[in-house]
């Protein structure tokens, strides 16, 4: 991609938008930010900035159009909004921050790329396979979706540095060629940041499951399956594709995407129920098969289950597909078992918090969607007093009635979404309201007894009440450690 002179309109701060401004500007690239929110509000994001960077916030002036060799889209901004479907006629070329990523380091720095994507579980195996990829010795960079923009991870990691630093104040740089201090790149990678990729071609990926989320967004599950198959748009028979071969409907995008590629990537899996080629469990082991890698013996037995130290179903198919991609990276085994063994987790994903009066608190406010509340409550065999609600994204809560009749021994709703939430499950368990957070793990600890669990898994967005999920989280760990 010839950067140097260009005039490159980034559409959307915060984090990508930073990191995408200060990269481009490296580049010799002449830079403008626009976004709807005002400068107050973006503060915190303006001062990361590279002074020659020009802002036009508070809205989408139209000259700001004008002259425009491309747009770079962040992630949250949807390609079908006025101006850019206006700019989009005009005959401006429109990418997000992901493909600008990846088409600045790949002509020059052709390291390979892995990507993981899915509805849920992307952050814990995004940053589990950067574990086994670095303890086998290599330099890695970690980005996407996972809260740091892929953009900004590069920039770190040019060598010479050809951009100058926030904190100097310098100038802007003037492109040039460089090297990536790299040997691969992990990224988690979003169905957002897949709707507007154009040449993105991961060497590896894997779609670790799909279940209904964003339908806010999407208008169908169709649409929003299409833009996960993104992943592998561009993928050849050299790149591999792992995929969830116990998820009907990752299997669908097997069936109705790969099947009429004309050039298709190499294809394993990993299942919890059957014998596949790649990574799969049989009577509490965990195997590994494959026909093209010397493994002794071949399947090779990787590690007990109950032997992998982040717990619970979701978990065990996170740890499975990150040894999968992992392996077929060419990492030893023995770094990908010890990872398994050490890894602790992530924080707001089955976070263990404290017990108190014989009862579990766990913190799993990353379980914005009903797919991750209905793998959070399979993890656990004890009764549960269940927190839910929140900003609903169209999720179908009645998916959770099995669960919620056999596991939830009480459901305290807050947020936007609590009278839903409450028509689709009220009839099945004991009901609680709560005004917030506070209130509601005061009801909880109320409805729990000695060897329940009481458990945040909110199945909706947090934005009606807290700054984002971590946020939420946050608030709820430091209510709960001050409870005596």
């Amino acid at each position: 991609m010839k950067i140097k002179g260009k005039k490159i309109l980034i559409f959307g701060l915060a984090r990508s938008g930073v990191g995408a401004a200060n990269l481009l500007l490296g580049q010799g690239a002449e830079v403008t930010v626009t976004d709807k929110k005002s400068k107050g509000e973006l503060a915190v994001f303006i001062e990361r900035l590279l002074p020659s960077v020009r802002l036009a916030l508070g809205g989408h002036p139209d000259e700001i159009f004008k002259n425009t060799d491309l747009i770079v889209i962040s992630p949250g901004v949807p390609l079908d909004i006025p101006p850019l479907k206006k700019a989009k006629d005009a005959g401006i070329k429109i990418i997000g921050e992901l493909e600008l990523a990846y088409q600045i380091i790949h002509p020059q720095s052709p390291i390979p790329f892995l990507a993981v994507t899915g509805t849920n579980g992307k952050s814990t195996t995004t940053t589990l396979l950067y574990e086994m990829i670095k303890n086998s010795g290599f330099k890695t960079i970690l980005g996407g979706n996972i809260g740091n923009a892929l953009t900004e991870e590069i920039l770190k990691a040019i060598s010479p540095p050809t951009y100058p630093s926030p904190s100097r104040g310098e100038g802007k740089g003037e492109g040039g060629s460089y090297t990536l201090n790299a040997d691969y790149i992990v990224a988690e990678v979003s169905s957002f940041q897949l709707e507007a990729i154009d040449k993105f071609r991961p060497d590896g990926a894997t779609i670790l499951n799909i279940t209904p989320d964003h339908l806010d967004r999407y208008h169908s599950m169709d649409e929003y399956r299409a833009a996960k198959a993104q992943v592998f748009l561009n993928q050849q028979k050299e790149d591999f594709l792992v995929l969830n071969a116990d998820d009907t409907e990752v299997m669908k995008v097997e069936s109705l995407k790969l099947k009429v590629k004309s050039e298709r990537p190499r294809i394993f899996y990993f299942s919890r129920k059957k014998e596949v080629e790649g990574v799969y469990l049989k009577k509490g082991t965990v195997y590994c098969s494959f026909s093209h890698l010397p493994l002794t013996p071949n399947p090779l037995p990787l590690i007990s289950a109950s032997d992998i130290r982040i717990k619970g179903v979701h978990n065990l198919e996170n740890a499975m597909a990150a040894s999968a991609m992992a392996l077929l990276a060419k990492c030893p085994v023995e770094a990908v078992v010890k990872t398994m063994k050490e890894f602790p987790g992530l924080e707001h994903r089955l976070e263990f918090v404290r017990n108190l009066d014989g009862v579990d608190y766990i913190n799993d406010s990353k379980g914005t969607n009903v797919g991750a509340v209905i793998k959070s409550l399979e993890s656990f065999s004890e009764p549960v007093v269940l927190i839910a609600g929140g900003r609903d994204k169209a999720g179908d809560f009645s998916i959770l009635r099995p669960l919620v009749k056999e596991r939830v021994k009480a459901l305290v709703l807050i947020g936007e979404a609590r009278e839903k939430i409450n028509r689709a499950l009220g009839d099945l368990t004991e009901i609680k309201f709560a005004d917030d957070l506070k209130g509601a793990v005061m009801i909880s600890r109320a409805c729990a007894s000695e060897g329940n669990v009481v458990l945040l898994s909110p199945a909706c967005a947090s934005f009606d009440m807290f700054r984002d999920f971590e946020d939420r989280g946050r608030k709820f760990k430091k209510i709960v450690r001050g409870l005596s």
